[in-house]
């Protein structure tokens, strides 16, 4: 069938599942979400964030969007900004891949980069420090505030969710990431109300304080906050599961040894998924997994892709790749 699209927030490939169980040994099917125009998941939620400030006037042509990001939902508002006309300016810190701030950049956006942790909140603090600043200067700016937005959740409501439960309507648990937790939420909410027999478990990062955790420093952008997201509802999550950098490591280079090329949220909710099967022995052999996976690794090559990378971030002894 053949697709034609005018503006690029209308193509998104739903329905593309990877079969793990060569490359990791396990019944796990990986959603890949980075078929679009912005390379993630993110799109979804950008789209709808934006058209309902539409919808509801608080956006006109020519105005000027502000959000925070680590990257992936900067590239996304980037998008949606031009397509509809918008100037976008982004709030971003040292984490983000230099691939992703040029892709802002390209595509029109103005980009702050945040280069100092605030003591308490983390880069994310920070971050949202920086765009309070801007809000103070400039008046006529609009921030989507995506940690608050239920825009970001419903997004995922509507479509992949859904798409989940229909490619698979026998899934026993489901492996999310937890960034924003809007994909999460989205997810959560989904399934609780229409297949509330599924587990919902939330892959977290070391160092993140979503679900309770002590702060600490985290190198990879993605998941993991160091401000709890005010759309996150943890009675709707059945487990969590905390995964250590190296770890994502090492699983994104499990994966590319078998020719998939994921980023580091990917590669955090697979090993996060591997231990929570693993530790159910036996019975994991019975349930049909299923995990999502944010986006792919093409803006990852100057980070956890290089060796000179990996040695300056977690020092020269093994990570086992």
């Amino acid at each position: 069938m053949t697709t034609i699209i005018s503006n690029p927030v209308d193509f998104n490939v739903e329905d593309l599942y990877v079969d793990l169980r060569p490359s990791l040994g396990c019944r796990v099917f990986l959603k890949c979400e980075g078929f679009n125009f912005a390379g993630s998941i993110k799109l979804k939620a950008a789209a709808e964030m934006v058209e309902a400030k539409e919808r509801s006037g608080e956006i006109r042509a020519g105005g000027t969007l502000i959000e925070s990001s680590s990257g992936n939902m900067g590239v996304a508002l980037s998008i949606v900004a031009a397509s509809h006309g918008y100037r976008f300016v982004c709030v971003t810190d040292v984490r983000c891949t230099p691939n992703a701030r040029r892709l802002m950049e390209t595509l029109g956006s103005e980009v702050h980069v945040v280069t100092e942790p605030d003591p308490r909140g983390g880069f994310l603090g920070a971050r949202l420090a920086r765009v309070q600043e801007l809000l103070e200067k400039n008046s006529d700016y609009l921030w989507l505030n995506q940690y608050a937005n239920p825009g970001n959740w419903t997004a995922h409501y509507r479509t992949t969710a859904p798409a989940i439960a229909k490619a698979f309507p026998e899934v026993d648990v489901l492996f999310i990431g937890a960034g924003t937790t809007g994909t999460l939420m989205g997810c959560a909410n989904y399934f609780r109300e229409n297949l509330p027999s599924v587990t919902v478990v939330a892959v977290d990062t070391v160092g993140s304080v979503t679900f309770g955790g002590q702060p600490g420093p985290r190198l990879i952008p993605g998941l993991g906050t160091g401000v709890r997201p005010q759309i996150l509802d943890a009675s709707l999550v059945d487990d969590v599961v905390h995964v250590a950098e190296p770890d994502t490591v090492r699983m994104c280079h499990r994966l590319v040894d078998h020719g998939f090329l994921f980023g580091g949220s990917t590669g955090t909710v697979l090993s996060g998924a591997l231990a929570w099967l693993e530790r159910r022995g036996q019975e994991a052999e019975e349930l049909t997994a299923v995990a999502v996976s944010p986006d792919f690794g093409g803006s990852y090559l100057e980070t956890i892709y290089d060796d000179g990378w990996l040695t300056h971030s977690y020092g020269p002894g093994p990570l086992g790749l």
